[in-house]
């Protein structure tokens, strides 16, 4: 069993893999470790080569994921050796600091592949096994099965999982072949920064003389045009020479309007494979592997039946709602039983009536139908719920629906963000943070949570 800090850090790092991709995870927060706590601060050591680069870019995030599992006022102090001393992280960069390239880890110059990103390691389902099967042929055989493979469907079902297991298999297996795993993110600052710094042939060099392509999140290079043009020309050089692409992204090649045609062409040019929500007998898997392997004592086997009934949306949310009820057992002592993962996810992941397993219900929410619940709860009109007023009438249950829409969508926070009338994605996190707060003091912004939750999953829209 682990202990009280380290289940407390493991509920923290839920909250941060929410909030960034998946590489910027593994590059930046994965290697920091906690080493105590005492009041409302979390001391967290950072390895010396990137800790002052945490500090100045991930200080906030690191602050505000610590309030969401501590509570308001918590925060997080980064720690090198035991010969320097504490850094408060939200201190940010002094101001004789002068902004510099970030250091480079092991790896960073290939987005290094995440070593439990593995086929063995990938749980099959009868939701996402065409995309598992797809994935382990294009990993046995580059270029020659699928070409482009093109991997598609929300957030957290398991598609970063699958592109890292082709790299991590080829890399193996692959007799030498040379392998590139990014984002689209990164492709996009990579190619920025070559066009500032006169190096775009370098740059063509690294992206177009590899074997194996593997790029995530592609629906990111939407409305970026140079960026566009650049990766049309990288495509077609390396399908031209005989390389392997893969791409993921969170919606069909048709459904990334705001990307060139002729790209969207090209993506559909291969095989296209979704990847759905896992289903319970998945999820139920999920959960007991984690159990096992985090060495986690149940007092009640159903325990992870209500987490599993409850939560249907992803692999992702699955884990953050075992964490979260481990860390409540840790810091209550209560056992981890039916009972306990019942009235830690009340609120967040109703149940729709009768027992704590009943399944919820076949309709997913939605972000349209959390606006609706919660204008007709308020008595607003959805043009008041997505204006810019700050009135107290709208600002609460605006940040309500958008701390709803995190919790139970597989919306992206930009996605989020453009729902609530094209805002931008930290407005989500701050009024995520504000609602958090409140929930934490307010008895009756807790019921007000609740009733929106059981609306926003019922059968039918009340």
């Amino acid at each position: 069993m682990t202990t009280p800090v380290a289940e407390i850090w493991n509920a923290i790092q839920a909250e941060l893999r929410r909030d960034v991709t998946e590489t910027t995870y593994d590059l930046w927060l994965a290697p920091l470790r906690p080493a105590s706590f005492e009041g409302d601060v979390l001391v967290v050591e950072a390895p010396g080569a990137i800790r002052g680069w945490v500090a100045d870019r991930f200080a906030e995030l690191l602050d505000r994921a610590a309030a969401t599992v501590i509570g308001p006022g918590a925060r997080v102090e980064l720690a090198g050796d035991a010969s320097r001393p504490p850094q408060t992280a939200r201190r940010g960069r002094s101001r004789d600091t002068t902004p510099s390239e970030p250091p480079s880890p092991p790896g960073a110059e290939r987005e290094a592949l995440h070593p439990k990103f593995t086929f063995d390691s990938f749980i099959l389902g009868d939701t996402n096994r065409f995309a598992h099967a797809a994935a382990l042929a294009v990993a046995e055989l580059p270029a020659q099965a699928y070409n482009p493979l093109f991997l598609y469907g929300p957030p957290g079902v398991g598609k970063t999982h699958l592109l890292h297991s082709i790299g991590n298999y080829v890399r193996v297996n692959g007799a030498g072949a040379s392998v590139l795993c990014t984002t689209a993110e990164a492709f996009t600052n990579a190619f920025l920064g070559a066009l500032h710094g006169g190096n775009v042939d370098r740059f063509k060099e690294r992206f177009r003389g590899v074997d194996v392509l593997l790029i995530d999140d592609v629906q990111f290079l939407e409305s970026k045009a140079r960026t566009e043009e650049e990766f049309f020309h990288t495509f077609n050089a390396l399908h031209d020479a005989g390389s392997q692409v893969v791409l993921t992204s969170d919606r069909l090649p048709g459904d990334l309007a705001a990307l060139e045609e002729r790209l969207r062409e090209r993506f559909e040019s291969g095989l296209v494979a979704d990847i759905r929500p896992p289903d319970l007998a998945t999820r139920m898997t999920v959960l007991r592997k984690r159990v096992h392997h985090d060495g986690i004592e149940l007092a009640d086997d159903q325990a992870l039946d209500v987490i599993a009934q409850r939560i249907d949306t992803n692999m992702r949310a699955l884990e953050g709602a075992l964490i979260r009820i481990v860390a409540y057992h840790s810091l209550t002592g209560r056992p981890i039983d039916a009972a306990l993962a019942d009235e830690v996810l009340t609120g967040l992941y109703p149940s729709t009536g009768g027992s704590s397993r009943a399944p919820r219900a076949a309709v997913p929410p939605t972000v349209e139908r959390i606006q609706a619940a919660t204008c007709e709860l308020f008595g607003l009109t959805r043009d008041e719920l997505l204006s810019t007023s700050r009135a107290q009438r709208v600002a609460w249950p605006r940040q309500l629906a958008m701390y709803l829409a995190r919790e139970h969508t597989s919306h992206s926070l930009p996605a989020i963000a453009r729902a609530f009338g094209g805002r931008n994605h930290t407005t989500v996190l701050h009024a995520c943070k504000r609602a958090s707060e409140r929930l934490a003091d307010d008895p009756d912004a807790s019921d007000t949570v609740r009733t929106l939750a059981e609306r926003i999953h019922a059968d039918r829209p009340d």
